[in-house]
């Protein structure tokens, strides 16, 4: 499903408040304790479909790239191996360790950084283009605020950012799989800062081909005012 943008932005104007997902309460994750125990589903759902489909359909051209909550380094890797010059960081130093000894394996050059996203360094020039696939919906719960000056500090007008977001369309029960949102939701929260330039739903898989059930998505493709 692709979503009409600008009929969606008029309906969105005229509501006080938009329907809220519901989703479990993620604030307590330690996910420091989960990659020591090798509980990350999220590192096999890169959604890299989603993300050559972006680049290809919207030509958009190699550049400097930010990925945000990298995981163990697939979509960088990725990204790098399409000639992107790659910066990528994650909260959690075991993930940067074998995301950076996977790209030495393949032979990518990617800067990465282990931190927390509010204690990051100052990058220089603002970044072209971004990708997330869950940081948002993960960090949005207790700390938009923060997310937003970040976006704000490392992007510049016309900047574009590919988020892929747990889609609150999904019938499985909310407590298996990501944190969830609604379309109205999503374009609430990031409409001040960044214009829709498409909403389709995905799912988090790492191929077009790979069978099974995984979880619904957004792609959210967004442009820096």
């Amino acid at each position: 499903m692709v979503l009409d943008l600008p009929r969606a932005r008029r309906k969105l104007r005229g509501m006080k408040d938009a329907p809220q997902s519901a989703n479990p309460d993620r604030g307590s994750i330690d996910w420091h304790a989960r990659y020591a125990d090798g509980d990350t589903p999220w590192n096999h759902h890169s959604a890299i479909h989603a993300l050559d489909r972006v680049l290809r359909e919207w030509s958009i051209p190699p550049s400097r790239a930010l990925e945000m909550g990298c995981g163990t380094g697939t979509s960088a890797i990725h990204l790098a191996r399409r000639g992107f010059s790659v910066t990528a960081f994650d909260l959690v130093p075991r993930a940067i360790e074998q995301a950076t000894a996977k790209a030495t394996t393949a032979g990518a050059r990617i800067d990465f950084r282990a931190a927390d996203f509010r204690q990051l360094a100052q990058f220089g020039e603002p970044f072209p283009f971004l990708f997330d696939g869950g940081f948002y919906h993960c960090v949005r719960l207790g700390l938009l605020p923060d997310l937003l000056e970040f976006l704000k500090r490392v992007t510049h007008p016309g900047s574009l950012w590919l988020s892929l977001v747990g889609n609150a369309n999904d019938p499985r029960p909310a407590d298996q799989g990501p944190p969830r949102m609604t379309a109205g939701e999503l374009c609430q929260e990031l409409e001040p800062l960044f214009a829709p330039v498409e909403l389709r739903e995905t799912q988090f898989r790492s191929t077009e081909s790979e069978s099974g059930p995984h979880p619904l998505a957004w792609s959210a493709l967004l442009r820096r005012r």
